[in-house]
């Protein structure tokens, strides 16, 4: 994917608690910049994560899924660039895209799926038409809205 089509970047440098005794960031920590790339990105679209979902939509997000290709390696004190975008927006659920790359060198794809629940329930709700145009007004790639009738 080309990295024109992300809208959203965060940048972070790789701390020694990330990485393993070869100076290697541990598998598992590219998960948290995942976490830590749609919290700001949510930040980017004007939603203060994760009150702001509750108090505005009376809802919450919650993984369902989160998947990693490795391509390379990132290690201790590199500046890594995270682009995260949302790729598609269905009734319930939307799906994240995200990409990390040191430099010119792209180390990581991912994928994360949320569902839109009822916080008590913890039951699917329909994703708020706010946070919808919020979503389609910030992306440069249009996600697709396969799906996305309530």
């Amino acid at each position: 994917m080309a990295r024109e089509q992300f809208t959203f970047c965060h940048r972070l440098r790789v701390r020694w608690a990330e990485v393993d005794r070869q100076g290697i960031v541990f598998n598992g920590n590219y998960f948290l910049y995942f976490d830590v790339t749609i919290t700001e990105y949510w930040r980017a679209i004007g939603i203060d994560y994760p009150d702001g979902f509750v108090k505005v939509f009376g809802t919450d997000m919650f993984a369902v899924k989160a998947t990693a290709e490795y391509h390379g390696s990132a290690g201790f004190d590199d500046f890594l660039d995270i682009h995260g975008r949302t790729a598609r927006l269905g009734r319930s659920s939307m799906q994240f895209l995200l990409e990390i790359w040191r430099g010119d060198t792209h180390l990581v794809s991912g994928e994360l799926i949320y569902v839109n629940a009822d916080p008590a329930t913890k039951k699917s709700a329909p994703l708020p038409d706010p946070l919808r145009q919020k979503i389609i007004a910030y992306e440069r790639a249009v996600p697709d809205l396969a799906g996305a009738k309530t």
